[in-house]
């Protein structure tokens, strides 16, 4: 005879074959094996850490370690994660961000807060924060020069269609004015080093700029990021208004295609290598002396295969005075960029970050921008 434990083990196995419980809840990783036996979803073990935080609303146990009572297995059998969804999830903005497995802990947290705590896809007035076109506010922002975060007035405002901030509180004229058609945020909580830690960039004379930013209290933060993504989305819907979400979405923020350290050298190839911070992001490859810098120290722009870029897992045997072992250099139809990898992992890693730009076509705005790479001074 099979004990009640055995059959209560038996049944879970059976609710995570229904549609809907075979992925986390939350952030869609297959395969949860954790459970909310308070609010009736199946969840992943990263994300069943999360909803300790909000324990007074979500109580969650193992599937395969913890006691099961027949209660507690019959309610999360009569709610599931589609049911759950279509609750907590009701009215979920287009441009706001869901997050999966792979972002950072701050989105991950306040995605499951939004949801079950606050109830803001339930209650579209929840969603003012950013959802008004209008946002005003102080971050802590990083002092180009000297490294400290101090406190900055940051104004959204949709109807100018910019982002800006002010150095004191009652200043009339913005230190800074940033366009919302070149606007883009990404969470960089390692590279920044504070938890909450975001990377707003813009381009100022067509070239990239750099602010980072942080609040202590996380829902703040997560609201500036998506009152940025909402300016972007309503933006591009009267840039483009033929486009579908599916085509617009994507283009709201983007977290970079690779970052990390290589060693460069100049035009000449002649000059020792230096050690240099790269950001890839779409076609442009920045470089940095430091990963925290405002500016680039220079820019690379990578097209596509068929207009003659192509890179190469080795470099020139003329090349001399790198002090890392694996080359890499870049083709493009006016010069060679030649660089260096500590690792050869490194040097993979970058080659296939390479490889996915060059063999995207490029699209009619691309052409603008390299353009613009071949005439600048």
């Amino acid at each position: 005879m099979a004990s009640d434990q055995e059959r209560i083990r038996e049944r879970i196995k059976e609710l995570l074959k229904k549609p809907g419980n075979g992925n986390c809840a939350d952030c869609g990783v297959a395969g949860p094996e954790w459970a909310s036996y308070t609010l009736g979803v199946f969840v992943c073990h990263s994300c069943s850490g999360l909803h300790r935080n909000i324990a007074q609303i979500s109580k969650v146990k193992s599937l395969l370690l913890d006691p099961w009572s027949s209660s507690e297995v019959e309610f999360i059998g009569s709610v599931g994660n589609i049911a759950a969804k279509a609750k907590y999830e009701q009215i979920v903005p287009a441009f706001y961000y869901q997050p999966t497995s792979k972002d950072c802990i701050l989105l991950r947290d306040q995605w499951i807060r939004a949801k079950y705590e606050r109830k803001e896809f339930m209650f579209v007035e929840r969603q003012e924060p950013y959802s008004a076109g209008y946002r005003e506010g102080c971050l802590l922002k990083r002092g180009r020069d000297n490294g400290q975060y101090l406190s900055r007035k940051f104004i959204l405002t949709e109807r100018e269609g910019v982002l800006k901030y002010f150095n004191k509180h009652d200043a009339r004229e913005p230190k800074a004015i940033m366009k919302i058609s070149t606007v883009n945020a990404t969470f960089q909580p390692a590279k920044i080093g504070v938890p909450h830690g975001l990377q707003i960039t813009y381009l100022k004379d067509n070239s990239t700029r750099n602010i980072f930013v942080y609040h202590e209290d996380g829902k703040e933060m997560v609201d500036w990021f998506n009152a940025i993504r909402a300016a972007r989305y309503h933006y591009l819907q009267v840039a483009f208004p033929g486009a579908s979400n599916s085509e617009l979405l994507p283009k709201l923020t983007r977290n970079y295609i690779k970052e990390g350290y290589m060693e460069k050298t100049g035009p000449k190839h002649t000059e020792g290598f230096k050690k240099r911070w790269f950001t890839m992001d779409e076609r442009r490859l920045m470089y940095f002396k430091d990963p925290l810098d405002a500016y680039a120290r220079g820019e690379v722009f990578i097209g596509s295969k068929e207009n003659s870029y192509s890179v190469l897992p080795y470099l020139p045997s003329s090349a001399q005075g790198t002090h890392w072992p694996f080359g890499i250099t870049i083709v493009t139809p006016d010069r060679k960029f030649l660089f260096a990898c500590e690792t050869e992992e490194d040097q993979k890693s970058w080659m296939a970050a390479f490889q996915i730009v060059i063999n995207r076509p490029m699209l009619p705005r691309e052409y603008a921008v390299e353009a613009y790479f071949k005439h600048k001074p």
